[in-house]
């Protein structure tokens, strides 16, 4: 704990007006309302003629030359090591040319982690047309995982609603679906986010949006977004409740809980999440999958958001009941 908390104030203190600096640091005008991160840099970080890879010192150095030269050489080895950098331009490389379900594969694969699946009876059939709502307990492996399953049971027609900075990962574009997190959705986002819900693919989300914290001593998503119920009665969508049982590792959620206690408002803990999805590495996780909820649940008994949170409540009734 005396570490960790050593580790904030280390951070607070080489960046104090820590949103300010990242924003003239790391700001891009591509994103909506200039809200920019680390990972945003990491992921635009693909070379024409070469495999995608990632590469924290050009980056740095092509999108904001004038402050990376402010930037110590440690300070960019340490991010490089903490994103694990290496390893993950090793996969990446390896893997060239693979994509959407058979990249997951790999992936899945490449860290040796094992899947039980509980509640494989209540999957629909391939011509039902669905959305799986899942816990979001990992913010990486457990993407990996149910995408994986998912995907190879349903002949690979599945999208996945994600964090619209994921959608630059080329290799995985073709079962994405991005939606911004930080403002309004653009018009070409708006159209293919409603055409993925009109189509015959599965949907696959995390209305949560973010990965669980740690409230309270228990590990438990944030709130989940209505968007989920919405979409459901519009485009006429069972949804499947999908409880994921895994956890990371304390440190990440002292990290999190720290970061708020500073009123940091940067995402720090986000930075350490390819360190989790590495720390997983054969690991074997359950997926749990609930009886289907018919669209006709959601009726005006209830708000959408009411809704969602009953939808909530029932996937994590999965494991709190057994």
């Amino acid at each position: 704990m005396k570490k960790t908390t050593q580790t904030l104030h280390e951070i607070k203190n080489i960046s104090a007006n820590s949103d300010k600096i990242i924003k003239n640091f790391f700001c891009f005008q591509k994103f909506p309302n200039k809200c920019c991160t680390f990972v945003r840099f990491f992921i635009l970080n693909m070379r024409r003629g070469q495999h995608f890879s990632i590469d924290v010192y050009e980056i740095l150095h092509t999108k904001a030359p004038h402050t990376a030269k402010k930037i110590p050489s440690f300070v960019i080895k340490g991010l490089s090591k903490l994103i694990h950098q290496d390893k993950i331009n090793q996969f990446l490389k390896e893997n060239d040319g693979v994509t959407g379900v058979d990249l997951m594969n790999r992936a899945v694969d490449f860290l040796n982690i094992r899947i039980n699946v509980r509640g494989e009876d209540n999957l629909p059939d391939f011509d039902s047309k669905c959305i799986f709502a899942s816990n979001h307990p990992l913010g990486g492996a457990d993407g990996m995982c149910l995408a994986s399953f998912l995907g190879n049971r349903y002949n690979q027609r599945i999208k996945y609603i994600v964090n619209d900075i994921l959608y630059f990962l080329q290799p995985l574009q073709s079962i994405f679906v991005p939606v911004n997190k930080h403002g309004d959705q653009g018009r070409d986002a708006v159209k293919m986010l409603n055409d993925a819900f009109a189509s015959e693919d599965q949907i696959l989300t995390f209305p949560a949006g973010l990965c669980s914290r740690k409230i309270k001593g228990k590990i438990d998503d944030l709130e989940w977004k209505k968007m989920l119920v919405t979409k459901a009665v519009k485009y006429q969508r069972q949804v499947i409740p999908v409880y994921f049982e895994a956890k990371n590792s304390n440190f990440f959620y002292t990290i999190a809980n720290l970061r708020q206690r500073f009123k940091i408002k940067f995402n720090i803990e986000m930075l350490f999440l390819p360190h989790e999805m590495f720390r997983v590495k054969n690991a074997t996780y359950t997926i749990h999958f609930g009886k289907p909820i018919p669209w006709q649940t959601f009726d005006s008994s209830k708000s959408s958001q009411q809704w969602t949170n009953w939808v909530k409540q029932t996937v994590y009734d999965l494991v709190r009941k057994e």
